[in-house]
C-alpha cells in the first residue's frame, strides 16, 4: 500500500521553480532516498512533505489521507536534521520524551516507550546523559529515537550522518538499516552521498533540477544508469558521445546519444586504441590511470605494480558488452 504519494508537487523559491511537476510513491514500509546534487530539490521536497513549506501546486498524500494543508504539528511525521537539534538542558532521556510529554501522554506511557526506544538504539545506559556528554553517534541515535517514539505514520531523515566522521558514518548506516527494518517504518531519506544511499535504500530517487532524472533499485540505477547525468553521478567516469564509440555498439543502440563504462570495466594493454598516461594515482587496492586518446580522456584501473608511468604510450580496449547505452532526458 501506498504511504505517501506526491503529485504533481510545484515548489517555488520567489520566482524560481525549486521543484516542478514531481511525481513520486513510497510504499508501506518502505526506505527510499532523494539523491542528487546541492540545489537538485530533495530538501525542498522533504520540507514540503513536513510541512514547512507549502507548494504552489500539487497534492501531498499521507497514507490516503490529503495533508498538503494540513500544518506540520498534525502530520504525524517524525523528523531527523543534520544538527540533531538536542535541548542541550534535557538528558538523554528526556530528549527522546519530549514529543510525547507534547502529546500529553501519561507518564507511565511515556517511560514504557521511551525505555523500549532507547533500547532500540543501543543507548540505555545513557540514559541520563546531557547531549554535551556523548558522542557525535549517540546524539544521532537520540535524534532517531525521539523521532520514532512518537510512532509516526513518516521519518524524514535529512543528511542525518554528514556531520560524523568516516567510521560512525559507516558504522551507522547499519544501524539506520537495522532500526528500520526492526520498526518496519517508512522512511524518506535525503543525502547526496552515493554510498550511503546504496547502502541503506530500498529504491533510489535521482534528482536533477526539481525533477526526478530516474529511480529504481539500488543495483538499478548503479548498474543502468538511463541518462549521461546519471552515469557521471553514480560513478561511470567513462561517458563517450555515440559519434566516438564503434560503429557495432551504435548499431545496436540507435536511440543512445551516449554510452560509458566504469574504470574498472577498461582493460589495460590490449586492444585496438592507444592513449597515453596523463595521469596515475595510487588507490591502496589498484592503481587508477587517467589516459588521453583519440575517443577523449578514459580513466581506467590497473593492478598494483602496473609498469606504466606518466607520459607513456598505452593500449585499451573499451568491452562492447560492458557499455551503458544512455539517452539526454
Amino acid at each position: 500500500m501506498s504511504q505517501l504519494l506526491l503529485q504533481n508537487l510545484h515548489l517555488r523559491y520567489g520566482a524560481a521553480p525549486a521543484v516542478a511537476d514531481l511525481n513520486l510513491e513510497v510504499q508501506d514500509g518502505e526506505l527510499v532516498s532523494l539523491l542528487g546534487p546541492s540545489g537538485c530539490g530533495k530538501t525542498t521536497t522533504m520540507r514540503a512533505v513536513a510541512g514547512l513549506l507549502t507548494p504552489s501546486s500539487g497534492r501531498i498524500m499521507l497514507g490516503g489521507q490529503d495533508i498538503t494543508q494540513l500544518p506540520a504539528n498534525k502530520r504525524n511525521i517524525g523528523l531527523v536534521f543534520q544538527s540533531y537539534a538536542l535541548f542541550p538542558h534535557l538528558s538523554a532521556f528526556e530528549n527522546v520524551a519530549f514529543g510525547l510529554r507534547l502529546r500529553r501522554v501519561s507518564d507511565q506511557e511515556v517511560r514504557r516507550r521511551v525505555g523500549s526506544a532507547l533500547e532500540v538504539v543501543g543507548l540505555t545506559e545513557l540514559a541520563g546523559r546531557l547531549p554535551a556528554n556523548l558522542s557525535g553517534g549517540q546524539q544521532q541515535r537520540v535524534a532517531l529515537a525521539r523521532a520514532f517514539v512518537i510512532e509516526p505514520r513518516l521519518l524524514l531523515l535529512d543528511e542525518p550522518l554528514s556531520n560524523l566522521d568516516a567510521k560512525l558514518r559507516l558504522d551507522m548506516r547499519g544501524e539506520l538499516r537495522r532500526i528500520q527494518r526492526e520498526l518496519g517504518v517508512t522512511m524518506l531519506y535525503v543525502t547526496h552521498d552515493q554510498d550511503e544511499a546504496l547502502a541503506l535504500s530500498d529504491r533510489i530517487v535521482i534528482m536533477r533540477a526539481g525533477r526526478i532524472e530516474q529511480q529504481g533499485t539500488p543495483e538499478e540505477v548503479y548498474a543502468r544508469p538511463t541518462t549521461p547525468f546519471v552515469a557521471d553521478f553514480m560513478g561511470w567516469q567513462n561517458i563517450l558521445a555515440a559519434a566516438a564509440v564503434p560503429e557495432p555498439l551504435r548499431r545496436s543502440h540507435p536511440e543512445a546519444s551516449h554510452f560509458a563504462w566504469r574504470p574498472e570495466t577498461v582493460t589495460l594493454g590490449q586492444g585496438t586504441t592507444a592513449g597515453r598516461v596523463l595521469a596515475r594515482t595510487y588507490q591502496g587496492e589498484h592503481l587508477e590511470y587517467l589516459l588521453d586518446s583519440p575517443l577523449g580522456r578514459v580513466k581506467a584501473f590497473a593492478p598494483i605494480g602496473a609498469a606504466w608511468l606518466e607520459g607513456n604510450e598505452v593500449t585499451f580496449e573499451l568491452p562492447l558488452g560492458r557499455a551503458a547505452a544512455l539517452r539526454d532526458a
